[in-house]
């Protein structure tokens, strides 16, 4: 591996940092306090080729690897780890389905508007009642003649209200049965189907999470990505690049948290010295940077297994699973750093240790990373 930034990371993680300067970081307080989704800002990185740096160019996206799409994630999740959960969903979950199972006709359709976020997308797997138990789904689709007909509804879903177009598993046979699932596009307007109740979360709050809604929604046979009941597999695939995203959105929490401490340590005078001379406090950095560090190299690991079209089934996992742990051990350092300021308000500290949790839930708990790494070295 070359762990140098190559041409095209550098350009991404400029061009972010000067966005989020004028777009992102004076809002982003704003934007939590009110839970304001602000759809702006990503019809604005989708001129920026954001919401599609994995699309190929021949469908209007920018045509990058996941080293690229590494960079773009953790850089937004150091300005505001919502905005960077949003990018990666839309991205990695709606836009990679499409385009990993999705036919000629369906890519040409539906890619290019995702890629420049003409269209928000929307990925919906988890219900009410199956988490990580997704095989006993009870979201269902019955065939009727050229149509399905969808009843159910899925929760925790990011853009359950906003998005344009979602990618919706369904089961189409038995409970249980890993072949009985069917993965559909549906888009925002077609009867039966609707957003419903907005969650009211302890962080990540300016990326919208809540329920899908299906009632007697029919859907056409040409709206179902790939072959009947391949649903429930494609999902595992595509979360298994999913994983790689929420490494990223960890390891940029991880490293905004890093950089907000030795800021404020350097800065902080107590007994008539900075903080960071304290022994106490400069352990606690060494520890935290060393932890991001290793983060970083299994995140990329994976991303470069990803970008040789090798499985990333373990490395995916190890990656999450670590990454996501780091971003929640290092904010809860960054917030004693900062004492009684870091449980304020005033600095971004206490925002990155609320949004840091969601890392090690989404796209697979931490406990089913341990399960899925376990499974893979005793095959």
């Amino acid at each position: 591996m070359n762990f140098e930034l190559n041409e095209n990371q550098a350009m991404i993680a400029q061009m972010i940092r000067d966005f989020g300067a004028k777009e992102i970081t004076p809002f982003r307080k704003e934007w939590d306090d009110k839970q304001y989704f602000p759809i702006e800002v990503f019809k604005k990185l989708g001129e920026l080729g954001l919401m599609g740096v994995l699309v190929p160019t021949e469908y209007g996206g920018a045509g990058f690897g996941y080293f690229e799409y590494v960079t773009a994630i953790l850089e937004l999740s150091k300005l505001d780890p919502s905005i960077g959960l949003s990018m990666a969903a839309h991205n990695s979950l709606c836009s990679g389905h499409i385009m990993m199972f999705g036919n000629e006709e369906q890519k040409k359709k539906y890619l290019p508007k995702l890629a420049t976020c003409e269209y928000l997308g929307a990925w919906g797997l988890t219900e009410p009642n199956t988490g990580s138990d997704a095989g006993n789904m009870r979201t269902v689709a019955v065939e009727d003649g050229d149509y399905y007909v969808i009843n159910g509804a899925k929760n925790f879903i990011t853009h359950g209200v906003s998005g344009d177009v979602a990618v919706v598993i369904a089961r189409t046979g038995e409970v249980g049965d890993s072949h009985g699932m069917t993965a559909f596009v549906v888009e925002r307007g077609t009867p039966g189907f609707k957003g419903g109740r907005k969650e009211d979360k302890l962080g990540m709050r300016a990326s919208e999470t809540a329920e899908m809604i299906f009632e007697d929604c029919r859907i056409h046979k040409d709206q179902i990505l790939g072959e009947v009941g391949a649903g429930f597999i494609q999902s595992m695939k595509i979360l298994d690049g999913g994983r790689i995203s929420i490494a990223a959105l960890s390891l940029g929490i991880a490293e905004g948290a890093l950089e907000a401490s030795i800021q404020y340590s350097k800065e902080r005078q107590q007994f008539n010295q900075p903080i960071s001379k304290f022994q106490g406090i400069s352990f606690k950095l060494a520890d935290m940077a060393t932890q991001v560090e290793a983060a970083k190299l299994l995140t990329f690991k994976a991303a470069d297994l990803k970008n040789r079209g090798e499985k990333v089934t373990l490395a995916g996992a190890k990656a999450k699973l670590f990454a996501s742990e780091v971003c929640v051990a290092v904010s809860n350092e960054a917030v004693q750093i900062f004492g009684g300021y870091g449980f304020t308000k005033d600095y971004p500290v206490e925002k990155y240790y609320r949004d840091s949790k969601l890392c090690t839930i989404g796209e697979g708990t931490s406990e089913i990373q341990k399960l899925v790494i376990s499974r893979e070295i005793l095959k």
